[in-house]
């Protein structure tokens, strides 16, 4: 299932934001930063790239419910990639 790219904006701004937090992070490791500095900017980028996915998923569902006759086949694949995520 293609994902309407306008739906998806809030996504890209999320996966640009922690892809300039893991270069922060990587800068924090190269200066010798504090480990619990680092895993707590690592946290985050974690929490926001999971985020993404979640809400990526989320949008799928919507879509494929949207559809006039929703295919069991699509629903089932987000389902699956839901769980792959938890």
């Amino acid at each position: 299932m293609q994902l309407d790219p306008e739906q998806m904006t809030s996504v890209v701004k999320r996966l640009k934001r922690a892809q300039g937090q893991l270069g922060g992070i990587i800068r924090m490791i190269e200066e010798g930063r504090n480990c619990d500095e680092i895993v707590t900017q690592l946290a985050a980028v974690s929490k926001a790239v999971d985020r993404a996915g979640f809400t990526t998923i989320s949008i799928g569902l919507r879509q494929c419910m949207e559809q006039p006759e929703p295919d069991p086949l699509d629903q089932a694949k987000m389902e699956k990639l839901f769980l792959s995520l938890a």
